[in-house]
């Protein structure tokens, strides 16, 4: 029987105090917290599948309030979640969460979060994404990112920015959001990394390639997460594995 492996870790890195990230794989979720090891999950293929993470936006209150958030949300509305369309809804349904959460708490006014994640079908996969987090293809021919960056470009002379231009949440004033959505025929061996940049921030995406030619599942996340945490772990680190064995 064909399946589906999903390999996660959620790590708070070297510099923050406390873990903004949060993770969702089919119903189970993390959020806020830290595995000792990477986890690995087996799943059926066959029935919609959400692998995606939320990394709440630094520098504003409570991110770890809107990931959590969202996450949950994605793991109720999974299961009905059929094509682009429905993913596109669901995830203004989760800005709309994120945004009402705020209602008579003024401590969490203009709390947001990014997300990005794959949904598994029985022949297909979408990659999905609002803000910077990512969605990797693992191919033969290297890693392909497959999200698209929702952040200016980066300054000369640096690799990277913190800056974001969509996020859910994130202001005080409700939006409308324009998810990244693409869809990429499923056959059995297709691999794809999930995570929030508190991993390719740090860890070049040559690295990360590197890493995923000689590694799998648990072991391919435990060097991924080494090689941010050797970089200097200056953000939260989580990431997920998605695996389609027959």
């Amino acid at each position: 029987m064909a399946y589906i492996a999903v390999t996660a870790l959620s790590h708070v890195g070297l510099v923050r105090e406390h873990n903004e990230d949060s993770l969702v794989i089919g119903p189970w979720t993390l959020c806020g917290t830290t595995t000792r090891s990477p986890q690995t999950l087996m799943f059926p293929l066959g029935r919609p599948l959400v692998v995606a993470v939320a990394d709440g936006l630094g520098g504003q209150p409570a991110g770890e309030v809107a990931s959590e958030l969202v996450v949950r949300e994605l793991a109720l509305l999974g299961p009905t979640l059929d094509g682009a369309e429905a993913v596109e809804d669901a995830l203004n349904l989760c800005n709309r969460a994120v945004h009402s959460a705020t209602d008579g708490r003024p401590e969490l006014t203009s709390m947001g979060t990014t997300v990005a994640g794959t949904l598994v079908m029985a022949e297909s996969l979408l990659s999905f994404n609002v803000g910077d987090s990512k969605v990797f293809r693992v191919a033969a021919d290297g890693l392909h990112q497959v999200s698209v960056d929702d952040s200016p470009p980066p300054l000369p002379g640096h690799r990277t920015t913190s800056a974001v231009t969509q996020t859910l949440g994130g202001s005080r004033a409700e939006h409308v959001l324009t998810p990244h959505v693409a869809a990429f025929p499923l056959s059995a061996g297709d691999r794809y990394l999930v995570c929030t940049d508190g991993l390719t921030d740090p860890v070049p995406d040559e690295a990360i390639d590197e890493v995923l030619r000689v590694h799998d599942d648990g072991k391919a996340a435990f060097e991924l997460w080494r090689a941010a945490i050797e970089a200097g772990g200056p953000d939260n680190i989580t990431l997920a594995l998605v695996r389609i064995g027959a």
